[in-house]
């Protein structure tokens, strides 16, 4: 059995494709599976994991489906993976070489269910890390966690027993499968240095703002119903409100106000703060909210209907 198995959905990222298998098959950990998943590529990304298959027989599964999106390859390619731990890459990243090495030697000390490690935002002309704020228990992991599934290594046995999916058809599809998977983790540990090169390109789906930013809703609703069918809601109401506001009012927002169509930006914008206030009218006395005076709760503990459409287009002017 591996160690670790690493899930790679490939579509269209040709002039990414070879260093990010480069930085995988040359892990200093040998106990590792790289499953590259091909989700309907029209460009030579093919050609180039067949030459990747050639050197390296033992290390890559390599499998081809119809192009169904991020959510639907990273699901497609879960029951083939044999490791021990889990994890998962977008192919247009790569990755330090001794990063599975480190995260599997620290969950295996710890006895870990899931580890998260710090990253690099990587642009064209400059490098920015990202170092997260390690939490205690599932309350604070709710409101701190960093929602992207990429820098997680996730104990497989976890990963059945949960039966938690990556939601097809949707945006944020991070979200959804981060928030689920939660309540199913007892032991977290941090690898408190940047292992991953997380590259910012014009084209890619999370910089592609349009009406389906609003999509984080229905996501955002998913997690909410998930959680009252296992009886839990009650438990973590306090966190889930936050979450949703925070997104809303955050990193949505900014996105939303970025729309090019103005009608869709409006419509959505409107729709986005009566969707919070109907959800949740008594947000502002969040305990989150309250407690914490970091600069994101100070910024919404400021909106009302004023200074939400003024904050709308201050935004949308900073490039």
């Amino acid at each position: 059995m591996p160690k670790v198995s690493v899930i790679v959905p490939v579509y269209n990222v040709e002039p990414y494709l070879e260093k990010c298998i480069d930085t995988l098959v040359n892990q200093t950990i040998n106990d590792i599976e790289i499953i590259l998943v091909n989700d309907g590529s029209t460009d030579h990304s093919k050609k180039i994991i067949e030459e990747k298959v050639k050197q390296f027989p033992n290390k890559i599964v390599y499998l081809e489906k119809e192009n169904g999106g991020l959510s639907d390859a990273r699901n497609y390619g879960m029951p083939y993976a044999k490791g021990e731990y889990v994890a998962f890459l977008d192919s247009d990243d790569y990755v330090e070489k001794d990063m599975y090495e480190k995260m599997y030697q620290l969950a295996k000390k710890e006895n870990s269910d899931m580890v998260e490690c710090d990253f690099y935002w990587e642009y064209s002309n400059k490098q920015k890390e990202d170092r997260g704020e390690p939490y205690q228990g599932k309350k604070e992991m709710l409101e701190k966690i960093r929602v992207v599934a990429w820098n997680k290594l996730i104990k497989r046995e976890i990963l059945e027993e949960s039966n938690v999916k990556f939601p097809k058809g949707y945006r944020y599809e991070d979200v959804e499968f981060t928030y689920l998977l939660i309540p199913f983790l007892e032991k977290v540990s941090f690898l408190k240095r940047p292992c991953i090169h997380y590259i910012q390109r014009e084209g890619s789906i999370s910089n592609l703002q349009n009406e389906r930013t609003k999509e984080i809703f229905d996501v955002l609703e998913h997690v909410i119903k998930a959680y009252q069918k296992k009886g839990i809601y009650e438990t973590y109401q306090m966190q889930l409100e936050y979450v949703y506001v925070r997104y809303a009012f955050c990193s949505s927002f900014l996105r939303m106000v970025k729309i090019p169509d103005k009608i869709v930006r409006e419509k959505l914008l409107k729709e986005t703060w009566e969707q919070v206030n109907q959800k949740f009218p008594n947000w502002k006395n969040n305990e989150i909210l309250k407690k914490h005076k970091n600069a994101k709760n100070l910024y919404m503990k400021t909106l009302n209907k004023v200074t939400y459409k003024i904050y709308s287009q201050i935004f949308r002017r900073i490039k």
